[in-house]
Formats: C-alpha cells, sequence, structure tokens
C-alpha cells in the first residue's frame, strides 16, 4: 500500500511539475503514473550500475555528479514513457531536483519508528 501511495504522489508532483515548469510536460495522470513506475524502476535497476561506473568522478565531484545521475535517470523514463516530455535541460535539471526532494520527503515521512531492544 505504501508503494501505491508513493507512486500517486510522485505523479501528483509530476503533474504539479508539468504545470508550473515550462519544459516539462506530463499528457494526464495515466502517463504519470507509468512515469513515476518507470522511474522507480530505472532507479533501481539502472542508477546502482552507473553510480558505480561514475564513482570516481562522483568523488572527485564531492558528490555533484549525482545530479548528473538525476537527470540521467529522468530523460531515461522521458525516452521510455509516451506522454511524458522533458524538452529541456533546466526541465531535467529542476525536475530531477524536485522529484528528489519529494522522494526524501516522502520517506522522511514514512519512516517506521526504530524499535528499542529490550534488555534484560
Amino acid at each position: 500500500m505504501k508503494h501505491l501511495l508513493y507512486f500517486l504522489v510522485m505523479a501528483a508532483a509530476m503533474m504539479v511539475l508539468s504545470q508550473n515548469l515550462p519544459g516539462f510536460q506530463v499528457s494526464g495522470w495515466q502517463a504519470a503514473l507509468i512515469a513515476a513506475v518507470v522511474l522507480a524502476v530505472v532507479n533501481t535497476i539502472v542508477k546502482p550500475i552507473l553510480f558505480v561506473l561514475t564513482l570516481p568522478l562522483t568523488i572527485l565531484t564531492v558528490g555533484l555528479f549525482l545530479i548528473v545521475l538525476n537527470v540521467a535517470m529522468l530523460k531515461i523514463t522521458d525516452l521510455l514513457v509516451p506522454g511524458f516530455d522533458v524538452t529541456t535541460i533546466p526541465a531535467l535539471v529542476l525536475g530531477s531536483l524536485i522529484l528528489s526532494v519529494v522522494g526524501m520527503v516522502w520517506k522522511m515521512v514514512t519512516k517506521e519508528p526504530k524499535k528499542k531492544k529490550d534488555r534484560d
């Protein structure tokens, strides 16, 4: 259930971005939901591989290259999902940053509290 809500929140964020960010276009809720799922899959499968391959560059840039990886994941999603188009580089960068923040906030809000260990 939590995953479904996550996809709905990300789809809603994409819809808001499409209304407020020039160059970020989503044709409707169906495209936004598909894009949210595809983005999650791409982030799960492709991003770790690219992270390992670009680790020296990430270390050299003190982690700033991770923004480029996020932009690349959003562009891959753009290429795979019809009705989801990010046409400009500023829209890709801002969109990836905003979607990353939305994802981080979601994780913070839905984080389960740690259980305390009983000591005898």
